[in-house]
């Protein structure tokens, strides 16, 4: 494992990760260095009070979004309206639904103090967006990631009612689609990603086309959709 020194860019490859997937510990989490970490494919993942974790898993869970399944009763739900899904209105109540979910084999929440004030500094900065779910003006699911080139890295999501983190995801996944985003980093496997489209990618073709899809200008700035 590697210990990271100061300098915000240098990050050891990432096939040097160990059994866990782990690639270093340390340094902070300035925008800067973040930036750096997903350009690279390296995302921090860690329990408050601990260092910080940088991990770089192998395989990878990555959904193509050209390969995006819809199950038919969702489709049903979404066509009905049921949910009215806008982007990047609440960021704050999203991460905070996500950091105050329960999840099978974690004891607590992974989102610390830090990661909330630097992830929400990369909201300032419009690089990270959230897809959010909202029924009779209130907020009932969503998630939230970070958008670089034509990628779009998901961090967390949280539903307070049946199916709204799954459209908040739908509708997301599509409109990325329409917009030339290529990848959509899913970072640990789930199965409840694989019923949409999810695969586990060798990392080292998951880092071909990361590195394919960085070649994109990034275009940071808030996002926004017609209501639906």
């Amino acid at each position: 494992m590697h210990f990271l020194g100061p300098d915000p860019t240098r990050f050891p490859p990432v096939t040097e990760t160990d059994e866990d997937g782990i690639l270093a510990v340390g340094g902070d989490l300035s925008t800067e260095r973040l930036v750096e970490a997903y350009r690279r494919g390296v995302f921090p993942w860690y329990s408050e009070g601990l260092p910080i974790l940088w991990h770089c898993p192998d395989p990878r869970f990555v959904l193509d979004p050209q390969a995006l399944h819809v199950p038919k009763s969702l489709r049903k739900v979404m066509n009905r309206g049921t949910y009215e899904v806008r982007f990047d209105t609440a960021f704050d109540q999203v991460i905070e639904g996500c950091a105050k979910t329960r999840r099978p084999g974690q004891r607590g929440t992974w989102i610390t103090r830090d990661m909330r004030k630097a992830y929400t500094r990369l909201f300032d900065q419009g690089l990270v967006h959230t897809s959010e779910a909202w029924l009779g003006g209130k907020l009932v699911g969503g998630l939230y990631g970070v958008a670089l080139g034509a990628v779009f890295f998901g961090e967390s999501m949280f539903a307070l009612a049946d199916d709204a983190s799954k459209v908040a995801f739908v509708t997301l996944v599509e409109w990325l689609r329409l917009r030339g985003v290529t990848l959509i980093d899913c970072q640990q496997q789930t199965a409840h990603l694989a019923r949409f489209g999810a695969e586990a990618w060798p990392r080292a073709r998951f880092v071909a086309a990361l590195e394919e899809a960085m070649k994109v200008p990034t275009t940071p700035g808030r996002w926004a959709r017609e209501a639906s």
